[in-house]
């Protein structure tokens, strides 16, 4: 038969007890002895994971990205958010990687470490060199390609060792080494060379999750002797500006005094304008003021005029109703004397010959005369031929 044991590891009531036997302790229930085995290994290995640092809670600071990587998958999770992360140990790490903005030095003459080198020498195209005497580099790593930083770069700072000094003097030297002495002097041109520079690196470096985003440039560097050249050029530069800026200045001040000489010309022409309007207004007026009196005396003298042509009419009139009645004597005359003939001829003749005084000479020279002779008292000679005597009157 099978024996019945309770939970605490005693046999069930009215079972007999076990006897004890003198020189032995009382041993434990086997409950309690898998209890304490199972805390003693959960002791050991929270000792072991204390000593490797894996107690399966991460802190991500702010400055930092993190990446879970679980080993028996393979998946890995990127952690951009700062805070607290709970992982599996042995079976998931979390590494985590400097998010902030690094600074690669290119300063004095040795090696201090993988972000301090020496300072920049370049070689003009023409031929010179010139050199920065501190050139700085800002790059940090890209938070979404924390994997790429990870399998490319290895763990914690390995990021930070080769990559940007594998290719930044070379690159630098070659983007600055296109140009002149004198072209590098112009900050116009230290100024595109870096941007164009930064953009070579970061085709290189991108691929692997880092990033340059600014390469700070001081002025270049050059001999003394061509320091003191480019020092000259840059006051008969500054000797050029000052004269262009004073012939500015001067055109200004002439396009000030001809804005002011064609502002006194514009008054003086409105001036003159408002004289000529004012004279054209009062001609105007003299003109209106002459037509109106033109208009009236032309209205009086065509009053006059007619009044007159009215009595002259009136007048025509009468004297065309006298002489009509004249005329109609005279034709009545005419008519009376037509038909009496050549005797009312005679007699208006003899009533002529009645006013005249004759001298009567006793002898005739013709005894039948054609004509008569004779002397007025006055002395002149009047001749009274047959014609007259016949018809004149």
């Amino acid at each position: 038969m099978g024996k019945t044991i309770d939970v605490g590891g005693w046999p069930p009531e009215g079972s007999p007890k076990p006897s004890k036997k003198s020189g032995t302790g009382e041993r434990p229930p086997i409950l309690v002895t898998i209890a304490a085995g199972l805390f003693g290994m959960l002791l050991l290995i929270g000792a072991l994971m204390a000593l490797s640092g894996k107690l399966g809670i991460a802190t991500i600071e702010a400055e930092e990205v993190g990446i879970v990587v679980n080993y028996l998958t393979g998946n890995e999770e990127v952690i951009t958010q700062p805070g607290y992360k709970i992982y599996i140990p042995f079976i998931e790490e979390v590494f985590t990687f400097d998010r902030t903005t690094q600074l690669f030095t290119m300063k004095g003459s040795k090696y201090r470490s993988a972000n301090h080198v020496p300072h920049l020498d370049v070689r003009a195209n023409d031929g010179s060199n010139f050199r920065f005497d501190e050139l700085t580099i800002l790059y940090e790593v890209v938070p979404g390609e924390t994997s790429t930083v990870l399998h490319d770069s290895g763990p914690g700072s390995a990021f930070k060792d080769e990559w940007i000094r594998a290719h930044a003097r070379s690159i630098l030297r070659d983007e600055f080494g296109r140009y002149s002495a004198v072209e590098v002097a112009n900050p116009t041109v230290y100024q595109a060379a870096p941007n164009e520079a930064k953009r070579r690196i970061n085709e290189l470096i991108e691929p692997h999750g880092i990033r340059i985003e600014r390469i700070n440039t001081p002025n270049p560097k050059f001999d003394d002797s061509y320091e003191a050249a480019i020092e000259e050029r840059k006051e008969a530069d500054q000797e050029v500006e000052r004269l262009i800026a004073e012939a500015q200045r001067l055109d200004q001040l002439r396009a000030q005094r001809l804005a002011g000489v064609s502002k006194e010309k514009e008054v003086e022409q409105q001036k003159l304008h408002g004289d000529l309007r004012r004279s054209l207004l009062a001609a105007q007026e003299r003109f209106i003021a002459v037509q109106k009196s033109a208009d009236v005396y032309a209205t009086e003298r065509a009053g006059r005029g007619e009044a007159e042509r009215s009595k002259l009419t009136a007048q025509a009139r009468g004297l065309e109703a006298k002489y009509t009645k004249e005329a109609e004597g005279i034709a009545e005359k005419a008519r009376a004397l037509e038909q009496r003939g050549e005797v009312v001829v005679r007699e208006a003749i003899i009533q002529k010959l009645r006013k005249i005084t004759f001298t009567l000479v006793p002898y005739s020279r013709d005894p039948m005369p054609k004509r008569l002779e004779h002397m007025d008292a006055r002395g002149k000679e009047t001749m009274l031929d047959e014609t007259t005597r016949d018809g004149g009157i």
